[in-house]
């Protein structure tokens, strides 16, 4: 036996096992810790057939020693939706909820793609991909499509905020290239297209081989294994498949996938008998599409077509079936201008753009850098004609030559001289921007302004537009000042007479009434008389053009809370007001009253009492508890004991009244309340010694209150903080006796 290790686990291997050792070396156990090195052979390579129709790729082993054949994964989705899996396996799934394109089995690097489907058409049950939401590098990025009905309204973000593109971030970048979004991983040669047709995903066998499950499969070259739940369950239908990759937690959606397997019945096929396909579909089996059909099967996207015309109310979808062929082609080198073969699917390109079925994703600007990765795959739409290019990637101006765009965006070649806006400009090539200063002009006389508010100002020339002249022009901050006052209800309104520069004052009434010399906005209260509520109205007196104040009698508000009564003490005032003359206590949601003096049978009768007290004018309410020790019965004696009723700070909740003044809200007030254990002994004639329960701390407190006469002043009352049992003299002055 002989012992290997790596950086984290020992091997153990047999004699005559012939293991993997390093660097591409291999061994063979001979005993007892003595091995054999052997060379390392590679198997021959072995042509493969790709189920997706890609061409076979040269990848590494596990080992990066030796070259073998493999299908990179190329998963599709379009119309309503169709799907083609990694391995090429065809299928069609109408979700209405956020689902799991792809993730990794095991993650590696932590890639995860998202499909968001909703229902798109007013009558069938049919669904559209409004967006995919792509999550790498603790980055989540959003590809959406806001118009699925009709042309396509494409955008991109990250964290519901809008990228401007084309975007770039930890290895992820983000281009529009005219009728797609594109995002690409260049790292791991990640290539994701997104648009209103669909979306396509290649992912390198090299990194995600054996590695994916979802909506897109398992990337294998084996269509046997594509439908296949979480959990690793092979079910006979990916429509059935595709229900239990809802996405948890992800674009704010709740989707509840089944939670029992799927029986052996699976979907019910239709029994009915197929519609007509669109005239368009046929396009796919002609021979403008031959030179792809013996490397991609044109079956599928035809019975995707045939589906989309008999269940969309929109025809023009039959157009996403032949895009997503023509672009499966296109990745193949094989290039189709089929557009021209239909009336749905026509294209029309801005004046200054051609119209290219496999043009660049990324077509070249005069803003290159040649260091710069760019996105290689071939897309269509449209791009600048032959022998132009784009001036950068954000103007969207095709120029024959590099230079400068100028404010109109007109192109200008370097050190081109123009005028423009009554400028002279030039396009300066070392700084690759356009330079302008202002055309010079002939001197013109100026006009000579005598009128009060009228000054000198530059206006255009109307016998040279490009040039300007001094004449006379109303400046109203010019004008002397307005001393004219208005009475109160009125505003004063400027107005300019004819051929004058500063205005004339006029006073014109207000919306508003008025009432000592006091303005009113409408439906406000206006206190005129005793007794009385005044309000503004919206009635317009005919003489004064001012609103109307109307008034009643004052209505008295006579219900009090529990504890509380209606009481009119003094005959000049309108209405009385609410007194406290009961304490009120809550106890298990019950509201209870007490008067003055009275105790409130409690539950717990002996131990716990509640009390109504008045003291300086304030109903207060003493709850007393006795604190009892720990119990011990080895301590206990038959013995009786008196309740214990010690000095505490008390707190009851109220308003705080002086005067006719009363705080906004309920206080909370403290007091010193509570028996003292004490006595009284004879000291000396007329004279005893006992403690009270007082406070031993307190600190001087300031609150507003409101006044019956709508004044706010400001109140200093005594809030206690600690009590205990003082000493105190206790005696009188006719008794020479000890006082109990």
């Amino acid at each position: 036996m002989f012992q290997s290790y790596s950086s984290t686990f020992f091997y153990f291997h047999q004699t005559n096992e012939t293991f993997h050792l390093c660097e591409c070396t291999m061994a063979r156990c001979v005993k007892d810790n003595i091995i054999e090195i052997i060379p390392f052979e590679c198997p021959p390579l072995q042509n493969i057939t790709c189920e997706n129709g890609k061409k076979p790729v040269l990848v590494y082993d596990k080992y990066g020693c030796c070259k073998y054949y493999a299908c990179d994964c190329f998963c599709e989705g379009w119309g309503d939706p169709h799907y083609n899996t990694f391995d090429g396996l065809y299928y069609s799934y109408q979700g209405n909820c956020t689902y799991i394109l792809m993730e990794e089995i095991m993650p590696q690097y932590h890639l995860k793609i998202y499909i968001d489907s909703v229902y798109c058409d007013p009558v069938e049950r049919v669904s559209c991909p409004r967006s995919i939401i792509v999550s790498y590098n603790k980055l989540v990025i959003t590809l959406t499509n806001h118009n699925l009905l009709g042309g396509a309204d494409l955008e991109a973000f990250v964290n519901n905020v809008k990228l401007r593109l084309p975007y770039f971030r930890k290895g992820v970048r983000v281009i529009s290239s005219s009728l797609d979004l594109m995002l690409s991983i260049q790292q791991l040669g990640v290539n994701i297209t997104f648009g209103a047709t669909g979306f396509g995903i290649n992912l390198p066998f090299q990194h995600f081989g054996d590695n994916t499950q979802g909506h897109c499969g398992t990337c294998n070259n084996n269509k046997a294994d594509d439908c296949m739940i979480p959990g690793g369950i092979l079910v006979d239908n990916c429509a059935v498949m595709a229900d239990y990759w809802a996405a948890s937690g992800v674009n704010s959606e709740i989707c509840t996938p089944p939670t029992a397997l799927p029986t052996a019945v699976g979907i019910r096929k239709s029994t009915s008998k197929p519609c007509q396909a669109h005239q368009d579909c046929n396009l796919l089996k002609s021979k403008l599409f031959e030179a792809c059909h013996s490397h991609i099967p044109p079956k599928n996207f035809f019975l995707a077509c045939q589906y989309d015309s008999c269940h969309m109310r929109n025809p023009a979808l039959v157009c996403t079936s032949l895009q997503t062929y023509a672009r499966a082609c296109s990745q193949l080198g094989i290039c189709i201008h089929w557009r021209n073969y239909t009336n749905l699917c026509k294209i029309e390109c801005p004046a200054d753009k051609v119209f290219n079925p496999c043009g660049p994703a990324e077509p070249p600007t005069c803003a290159d850098i040649p260091e710069q990765n760019t996105i290689t795959v071939s897309t269509e739409g449209c791009f600048c004609p032959k022998g132009t290019l784009l001036f950068n990637k954000n103007t969207d101006v095709c120029v024959k030559k590099c230079g400068c765009l100028d404010a109109s965006r007109t192109p200008r070649e370097f050190n081109e001289v123009f005028e423009y806006n009554c400028e002279e400009c030039i396009c300066n090539k070392d700084s690759k921007s356009v330079t302008c200063k202002p055309k010079k002009c002939s001197d013109v006389n100026p006009e000579i302004c005598t009128e009060p508010g009228f000054v000198l100002v530059n206006v255009t020339n109307p016998s040279d537009p490009c040039c300007s002249k001094q004449v006379c022009n109303c400046d109203g901050s010019m004008c002397p000042p307005m001393n004219k006052k208005c009475p109160v209800g009125r505003d004063p309104v400027p107005k300019v007479p004819y051929g004058k520069c500063c205005p004339e004052i006029k006073c014109e009434p207000k919306k508003v009434c008025v009432h000592l010399n006091m303005e009113y906005m409408p439906g406000t209260n206006i206190p005129v008389t005793d007794c009385q509520e005044c309000i503004c109205t919206k009635d317009v007196d005919p003489e004064t053009q001012l609103f109307k104040v109307k008034c009643g009698s004052v209505q008295c508000n006579e219900k009090c809370d529990p504890g509380y009564e209606y009481i009119k003490n003094n005959l000049n005032d309108c209405c009385g007001k609410c007194v406290q003359t009961h304490c009120t206590v809550n106890i298990n949601g019950v509201n209870h009253t007490l008067k003055e003096g009275k105790t409130l049978p409690s539950t717990n009768q002996g131990c716990d009492r509640i009390t109504c007290t008045k003291v300086n004018g304030q109903f207060i309410i003493n709850k007393y508890t006795v604190q009892c020790p720990p119990f011990n019965i080895s301590n206990c004696k038959p013995v009786s004991v008196d309740q214990i009723k010690g000095c505490q700070l008390q707190t009851i909740r109220s308003y705080i009244k002086h005067r006719d003044c009363q705080s906004e809200k309920k206080m909370d007030l403290t007091f010193c309340s509570g028996d003292c254990t004490s006595s009284s002994r004879y000291i000396q004639a007329g004279m005893s010694s006992c403690t009270c329960c007082q406070a031993t701390q307190a600190s001087n407190r300031t609150v507003n209150l409101g006044c019956v006469n709508g004044n706010i002043v400001t109140h200093t009352y005594i809030h206690v903080e600690k009590c205990a049992c003082s000493r105190a003299n206790c005696h009188r002055e006719d008794v020479g006796q000890t006082l109990t």
